[in-house]
């Protein structure tokens, strides 16, 4: 393991740091572990839309959208 010291932090910095550690139940040291963590993560490359989903997007539905149903299935997924 490394050590690395971080100067000049800016104390709103800190401050949110200590908030989110005590949020997650962690000490400062391990959120800050994390967060750097998340940061420096390699994201997955994203894929290119074909020519056939571009064009998916601006056809007419269909069927009517119904928001409503839509809507109470979200709710009801979010209940389980």
């Amino acid at each position: 393991m490394s050590t690395l010291t971080i100067r000049n932090l800016d104390p709103n910095v800190k401050h949110q740091l200590r908030k989110l550690a005590a949020e997650h139940g962690v000490s400062m040291e391990q959120e800050a572990r994390d967060a750097l963590a998340r940061g420096v993560a390699v994201e997955q490359p994203r894929r290119k839309p074909s020519i056939e989903a571009l064009t998916q997007l601006g056809r007419k539905p269909d069927k009517p959208f119904n928001l409503k149903k839509v809507s109470d299935e979200m709710w009801d997924e979010g209940l389980r």
